[in-house]
């Protein structure tokens, strides 16, 4: 058991899952024997009279230990209640999205993606006095990003969409005030304000088409209570900087750092290292400034210990716990705990920051729109759970090329006796243009492979993504047939998927593979990331550039 101290209480957060008992321990002293006869003893005398005192004294010590234990465990409690009724929760996804939530690959496992968000409310006094006035009714989300853990939880990607990028926004009701918003076109972080963050969520599956698990929204008074708690967050400038108002940019985060270099901010001026867009250019820049912020806060974190010191992690949790507003599937603190030690494996180096690629917006050149191709690409790679750094390292007795880890299971059937499906989903949305006769092609390069039994479904099916399913009720033959499939196509395994829906192996192919018959070579190779995305590593510690208007000359 792993025990903290937190508010005065003892925390017991269970067995720690990573085999290490790091609570407090007790010196030899301290420890109480367990009382009753020892061997050898003799009856009667001066010394028994002392051993039974002792005894005595020492079962009322173990009474007392064992009263203080249930005090603590109900201490602990107590706590863990206190802390349960610090979060705020809300509805995981209030829009209309029909992205379905991906199956578990063949080896059991599943990526994981967090939407997390930045509310520039102004709702709550101290936001308002933080925030300073509002540019915008409602809440709207200065940062938007999606976290995606990889399902073998050895690599991390972060991607930001700029808040100003024009999207798709589908119909929300706000389960707050059931009010019903309709679809409309605008940008990104106006969902916020049309049905809270579960709109947003909505949003983001509809444009990357990625399903996401989880949100976790701060506001500006938890950004300060964050970083104060964990002792400042450094960041770097290569000049001295003031953000101030100017008459083409009237807004101002009052960010003031008086020396260039590294150097920690603290409660309100990491806000405003967060919140500063003009001294970075952009609101690119403003994203490439807050992933040099996260990842230092993640090195923070790592370095002093806080995944592996109970005493300082529930410091941490007690701050994020009312600092954060999460959706309702984990609001808990001991699933907020359990979230949080998923990111204690991943190295700072496996960890990769980026932007969305985006392009001017034609109808206006202060907002943005994907980028054709880079975009796609970038969220492709997502999707296939490819790894966006190139650290990553073969076990020993691997390949060169490690391959996805498939549970053992019985020998797949003869190809000619496979059943298969193909279904062209080329057009990638409703609105799309399917690639004429791609499942034809696909069932042709099957047929040569050996597997007699394909056929192609007339019936276009759009997809974003290339998939294959197998009956759900087909247990391990099923998958091993499945995958005999995949792997004459190289279609990672990682695609292949049970599912209580499918008649049987059945393959869509989505706007990602609009030509060939290897899938592989469609995919991103692991740490290919186009240039457009501004990539950052989480172990790169490197200075942001400051735009001349906003250099300090002090004064």
């Amino acid at each position: 058991m792993r025990d903290g101290t937190a508010g005065g209480h003892q925390v017991d957060w269970g067995p720690d899952p990573y085999g290490d008992d790091s609570g407090p321990h007790t010196s030899e002293s301290d420890r109480v024997p367990i009382p009753g006869p020892r061997p050898g003893g003799h009856r009667g005398g001066p010394k028994r009279r002392e051993r039974t005192r002792r005894q005595k004294a020492l079962k009322w010590t173990a009474i007392v230990a064992a009263v203080g234990v249930l005090g603590s465990a109900g201490a602990a409690y107590g706590y863990y209640e206190y802390l349960a009724g610090k979060i705020r929760k809300g509805q995981r996804s209030s829009g209309s999205s029909d992205v379905a939530k991906p199956k578990a690959n063949s080896a059991g496992q599943t990526a994981m993606n967090i939407l997390i968000l930045g509310s520039d409310t102004r709702a709550d006094p101290a936001d308002a006095k933080l925030g300073g006035a509002a540019d915008a009714a409602g809440a709207r989300a200065d940062v938007i990003m999606i976290a995606h853990l990889s399902a073998d939880r050895a690599n991390m990607s972060v991607v930001s969409i700029p808040r100003d990028t024009r999207v798709d926004i589908p119909a929300c009701t706000d389960p707050k005030t059931d009010k019903t918003y309709q679809a409309t076109n605008d940008i990104i972080n106006a969902s916020l304000g049309r049905g809270g963050p579960g709109c947003t969520l909505a949003t983001v599956q509809n444009l990357t088409d990625l399903y996401i698990d989880h949100w976790l929204m701060i506001d500006f008074s938890g950004v300060v209570k964050m970083a104060d708690v964990v002792g400042g967050v450094e960041v770097c400038v290569d000049q001295p900087v003031r953000d101030h108002p100017t008459p083409s940019a009237p807004g101002s985060s009052h960010l003031l750092l008086k020396k260039a270099g590294p150097q920690k901010v603290y409660g309100t001026m990491a806000l405003a290292w967060l919140r500063a867009r003009h001294p970075f250019e952009s609101d690119a820049g403003r994203a490439k400034a807050q992933h040099m912020y996260m990842s230092s806060l993640i090195r923070s974190l790592r370095g002093q210990n806080y995944f592996t010191n109970p005493g300082k992690l529930n410091k941490v949790a007690t701050a994020a716990m009312s600092a954060f507003e999460v959706s309702e599937e984990i609001g808990t603190p001991k699933k907020l705990y359990d979230l949080g030690m998923q990111l204690k494996t991943i190295p700072p180096d496996r960890i990769t920051m980026l932007t969305m690629p985006r392009v001017a917006d034609p109808l206006n050149s202060a907002h943005y729109l994907p980028m054709p191709g880079e975009a796609d690409g970038v969220w492709t790679s997502v999707r296939n759970d490819v790894a966006l750094d190139a650290n990553g390292r073969p076990r020993a007795g691997a390949s060169a090329t490690p391959q996805p880890t498939v549970k053992p299971g019985p020998p797949a059937a003869a190809a000619a006796t496979i059943p298969v499906t193909v279904v062209n989903g080329t057009a990638g949305t409703a609105a799309g243009e399917p690639t004429p006769h791609r499942a034809g092609d696909i069932t042709e390069a099957l047929r040569t492979a050996g597997f007699a039994k394909a056929g192609f479904d007339r019936a276009p099916a759009p997809s974003l993504g290339t998939t294959m399913v197998y009956p759900r009720s087909a247990g391990a033959q099923g998958s091993s047939d499945a995958l005999s499939v995949a792997k004459a196509l190289r279609i990672p395994a990682g695609n292949v998927k049970p599912s209580a829906d499918a008649q049987g192996i059945t393959l869509t192919i989505g706007s990602d593979w609009k030509s060939g018959t290897d899938f592989s070579a469609t995919l991103p190779k692991s740490g290919t990331v186009p240039t457009s995305a501004e990539a950052v590593n989480g172990a790169d510690k490197g200075c942001m550039p400051v735009y001349r208007p906003y250099v300090y000359h002090g004064g």
